[in-house]
């Protein structure tokens, strides 16, 4: 992959996972010719179209931008080649690349995934890998081609779970992680050296489902180890909801516990097993989840001890 003239890169991203991946490039010795990010979309409470933060980091460093619906069509693809890119680098654009658009740059695609792939392929896997349990997670640089995610990898870096990981931390972590992962992999290619393809294996493939909304409804006859996975995973996005003592709330922070001594004694899942100073306490399927911060409807994040004084009738004897 040598190369003896300056590196012409087309970037391709649409959120805030993408900025530093942006930032990498830019930094490198290189041409950041053009930048790929979807069409701007309605935000906020009175859904005026913003642009996305690709763009907007992109406008800010003078890079021209392109807002292509689709790069199915002829016009798109034509456009793509007239920037003459030597590496197209792809990180969470949102849109699907077709082979013949992977065969304009002359290296091809680049795209910087959030896992260790094989294992968690696809639209959410911070989240997916926190719902799981996983201990660790990563972020792999790959080459791309027509498969979803399934490309040989050049470049991985791996990083542990803490238990005090939301979907949030993970998130920034692995974002940083990219960048620095899509930086070694650029410098390998400026100085003329070669990157090693490394075959995905066959085994251990998982496929991270696109988060849902439905999926953020507490289910308390599952273990509380899970739904203290799903609190921290689903933090920022779409947060976790339950329904306590006949009231809606969104779960910010929770922690799956034994029992103990005290409380109610046995409780069905769902109801309060305790309510004190140090939160409230659910009874599930297997185990306690206690709820610390929670928000009400129309109200503002709480400590579950300022929920439970509100709720008189929730104070335990």
């Amino acid at each position: 992959m040598a190369t003896a003239q300056r590196l012409r890169l087309v970037f391709a991203g649409t959120p805030d996972f993408a900025v530093p991946g942006l930032h990498a490039c830019m930094s490198a010795d290189a041409d950041v010719v053009a930048v790929y990010t979807q069409p701007d979309r309605p935000a906020g409470r009175g859904r005026k179209l913003a642009p996305s933060p690709v763009k907007q980091a992109a406008l800010a460093a003078g890079i021209p931008v392109e807002q292509p619906e689709s790069l199915k069509m002829p016009e798109a693809q034509a456009r793509l080649h007239a920037y003459a890119p030597d590496l197209m680098v792809v990180i969470a654009y949102g849109l699907i690349l077709p082979r013949k658009v992977l065969a304009i740059p002359r290296f091809g695609g680049w795209n910087v995934h959030a896992s260790l792939l094989p294992r968690w392929r696809g639209a959410a896997p911070i989240q997916r890998a926190i719902l799981a349990g996983d201990a660790e997670t990563g972020v792999c640089l790959m080459q791309m081609e027509a498969g979803l995610d399934t490309g040989p990898v050049l470049l991985s870096e791996s990083t542990p779970i803490r238990d005090d990981d939301t979907g949030g931390t993970l998130h920034d972590r692995l974002a940083g992680i990219g960048a620095r992962v899509l930086r070694a992999g650029l410098q390998h290619v400026i100085a003329g050296a070669s990157l090693t393809a490394t075959p995905q294996s066959g085994t251990g493939a998982t496929y991270a489902h696109k988060l849902d909304k439905a999926e953020a409804r507490l289910d308390f006859t599952r273990p509380a180890i899970e739904l203290e996975r799903k609190v921290r995973a689903f933090d920022p996005w779409p947060v976790a909801e339950a329904i306590l003592a006949g009231e809606r709330v969104r779960v910010w922070s929770a922690q799956a516990r034994d029992p103990g001594p005290g409380g109610r004694g046995p409780a069905a899942p769902g109801e309060i097993a305790g309510a004190s100073k140090h939160g409230l306490d659910i009874a599930c399927g297997a185990g306690v989840l206690r709820i610390l911060k929670l928000q009400r409807a129309g109200g503002r994040v709480i400590d579950a001890a300022d929920y439970v004084n509100a709720r008189a009738e929730l104070r335990q004897a």
